[in-house]
C-alpha cells in the first residue's frame, strides 16, 4: 500500500533531497522521450571530487568533495583577506529517486565548464496498443 504512494511522479519529490551540513548545488531536472538529463552546477570541482552511485531502491547519489580545501588553509593562513563573497566551498550531497524504467547500466556523466551532466537513459516504451473490440465466444 505504501509503495503505491511513492510511485512517480511523487517518488522524485519525496526522495530529491539536500543532506546534511553540505551545501546543496543548484540542479536542472529534464526528461525527453529517451532519456532523464540531470545538471548540477560544480564550480571549481574536477571530475575525480564527484562520485557518483546508484543505490538500492533506483536512488542516485551524486557527491562532490572539495578534496584541495586543506592545502588552501594551509596557503590562507598567509593571506589576508580583504573581502569574501563567493562563499566557503563545502561540496554537495544530493540523492535523487530515479523512476523504475531506467537502463541503470547505461548511466553516463560528464563535467565540463563547472556543470555536471548526468544522462540516465530510459527503456523504450513499447508500441501504443489502438482500442479495438475484443468479441467474446462460449469457448476458447
Amino acid at each position: 500500500m505504501a509503495d503505491s504512494f511513492f510511485m512517480d511522479p511523487f517518488k522524485r519529490l519525496f526522495f530529491t533531497q539536500w543532506a546534511g551540513p553540505t551545501s546543496s548545488a543548484p540542479m536542472d531536472w529534464m526528461e525527453t522521450p529517451s532519456s532523464h538529463i540531470i545538471r548540477i552546477n560544480v564550480p571549481g570541482l574536477s571530475k575525480d571530487e564527484i562520485k557518483i552511485q546508484l543505490e538500492e531502491g533506483n536512488v542516485l547519489h551524486i557527491k562532490g568533495e572539495v578534496k584541495e580545501e586543506e592545502k588552501r588553509k594551509e596557503k590562507e593562513k598567509e593571506m589576508v583577506w580583504h573581502v569574501m563573497e563567493r562563499g566557503k566551498e563545502e561540496g554537495f550531497d544530493r540523492r535523487l529517486g530515479l523512476p523504475d524504467n531506467v537502463r541503470a547500466e547505461q548511466i553516463k556523466a560528464r563535467v565540463e565548464n563547472g556543470v555536471l551532466t548526468v544522462v540516465v537513459p530510459k527503456e523504450p516504451v513499447g508500441p501504443k496498443l489502438t482500442p479495438r473490440s475484443i468479441p467474446v465466444s462460449s469457448k476458447l
